[in-house]
């Protein structure tokens, strides 16, 4: 068994000879960050009845929805901002040594910590739409005091611009993801377990392709078993960190 020392110096070794390497982040990234995941022992469906994100209930039930909605992301999010993970990432990217960030995460805050190129497969909750004539909007921009928020050209409803239940995903993040992943050479998984699809595939998808799976998760997932070639086990800032002094 090879001890953490010497696991990240493989990794970063991998890393400095990959010529693309994407990063493929989940609820675990923004832990540390005060978001809580959905899933799990502490997750928000444990608070809240996932209806509430529901297309069709939304469309029916779209005040009762917005007052959970607002809570949940516009209330308890607000101040959420980027931790150490999340400006690792953008630092590799900024150094050559990450190509793309495939997320998971609704939150924004790969953008806010500086990561340019950005594959939201789930959306984004900095932004509301339109479902009627596709307008968007900012998040800091609507008044939350008084919901339903409405569309100013014909009164409709605004829905976040994130994924709910009963959602296909969006067509260029899908694409996008996927031609991210069957290039890259290494693909570094950080805070996802893999149980959701069909984001997981995509980690997967670099697998297939040839890529070396580099894990961070304090402890064992889906991922681990099945495709992960270097686990780094730990929380993500820790350890993206200790990466990042192996790289520079």
């Amino acid at each position: 068994m090879k001890n953490m020392k010497s696991l990240l110096e493989e990794a970063g070794k991998i890393i400095q000879i990959s010529n693309f390497t994407i990063a493929f982040t989940g609820a675990g990234i923004s832990v540390e960050s005060g978001i809580p995941p959905f899933r799990g022992e502490h997750g928000l469906w444990n608070k809240y009845d996932p209806q509430v994100l529901d297309l069709g209930y939304f469309l029916n039930n779209s005040e009762r929805s917005w007052l959970y909605i607002r809570e949940i992301f516009y209330d308890f999010f607000a101040e959420a901002k980027p931790n150490q993970a999340h400006r690792v990432l953008a630092n590799l990217e900024s150094n050559k040594l990450l190509n793309a960030v495939v997320t998971q995460n609704i939150d924004n805050l790969h953008y806010e910590a500086g990561s340019k190129t950005v594959y939201e497969f789930h959306g984004n909750s900095k932004k509301l739409k339109c479902l009627k004539c596709g307008q968007v909007y900012d998040a800091k921009d609507i008044d939350f005091e008084n919901i339903p928020p409405k569309c100013v050209h014909d009164g409709e409803v605004l829905k976040p611009d994130f994924i709910f239940f009963g959602e296909g995903i969006p067509h260029d993040a899908y694409a996008d993801s996927f031609a991210a992943a069957e290039k890259a050479e290494v693909c570094i998984i950080v805070g996802s377990t893999g149980e959701v699809t069909p984001a997981s595939y995509v980690p997967r998808t670099a697998k297939q392709a040839g890529a070396t799976i580099i894990e961070i998760n304090p402890d064992e997932t889906i991922f681990t078993s099945s495709i992960t070639d270097i686990h780094l086990k730990g929380k993500a800032a820790e350890t993206l960190n200790k990466l990042q002094e192996i790289l520079f």
